[in-house]
């Protein structure tokens, strides 16, 4: 599918009655996932930093980072969005760049972040730095998702009215979605999605342990679960590995796909 279509294709998806977008960190799990039968597939700094054995946030440059998402990219036909973190840079135009190289590895779409180093941006910087994005990726060819931190690293007053102020002059300057993690409680959840002029995004399994369909009722149109599957598969590998050293025994493969299903499934 050309980039384009796929651009729309994960843009219509936000018009929906809400769908899951789930978290990707290398091109081997984004094929299973795409095989499983979703229609789009992000992108997790934080597994793909756990895959390189280093923290996530901003550990990895924007080049080193860039080729992971262009393996997912590649291996994949359905449109895939990044996670971009900040922007890896210091300046708009810099995130401007950022955002133009992921279009060129075949993204066709990415969140930024309003925050760096746990502490979160001023306003309006945040949004030059989206304004820069959206400038680097037209309407139409990039589905831009500015995701805001104040319920991770909090705000001298109203939490929740300065997630909506944000989340207007983000929308103002060329955001197509809002993503707004680190936030649980049900009622703020729909008092969000009533409030912000563009779907909402929160993510499943960190501070918010509510299922998707639950989501969906209260008004959110993007379900994603950041590091998530990654977590679910790390601790699946660390549990085989402690049954490995103490007993030696091979209880951990109940229900694991064959190696022949494997090779099926990815030669396919």
């Amino acid at each position: 599918m050309p980039l384009g279509d796929q651009a729309a294709a994960l843009l219509a998806l936000h018009d929906g009655p809400g769908f899951v977008l789930p978290n990707a960190w290398d091109a081997g799990s984004a094929r299973v996932l795409e095989l499983v039968g979703f229609p789009a597939i992000a992108t997790t700094s934080a597994g793909i930093a756990w895959s390189c054995g280093i923290p996530d946030g901003e550990g990895l440059d924007r080049d080193t980072m860039l080729e992971h998402v262009a393996r997912i990219a590649a291996a994949v036909a359905v449109p895939v969005t990044a996670d971009l973190e900040a922007g890896y840079g210091e300046t708009p135009d810099e995130v401007g760049r950022t955002v133009a190289r992921a279009i060129e590895i075949g993204v066709v779409g990415g969140n930024l972040e309003d925050a760096r180093g746990g502490q979160l941006l001023g306003v309006d910087e945040a949004v030059d730095r989206l304004a820069a994005a959206r400038s680097a990726a037209p309407r139409g060819s990039f589905v831009l998702n500015a995701r805001t931190d104040t319920y991770f690293a909090g705000t001298s007053g109203d939490v929740f009215a300065e997630t909506v102020a944000r989340a207007h002059r983000y929308v103002e300057a060329g955001a197509d979605c809002v993503f707004v993690p680190g936030v649980a409680d049900e009622e703020e959840i729909r008092r969000l999605a009533a409030a912000i002029p563009a779907p909402l995004n929160i993510v499943a399994g960190l501070a918010s342990t509510t299922d998707a369909r639950t989501l969906f009722s209260l008004g959110v149109r993007r379900v994603s679960l950041g590091g998530s599957l990654a977590r679910a598969a790390l601790s699946t590998l660390e549990r085989a590995g402690r049954e490995l050293l103490d007993s030696g025994t091979l209880g951990f493969l109940d229900g694991a796909v064959s190696y022949a299903d494997l090779q099926r499934r990815f030669g396919s």
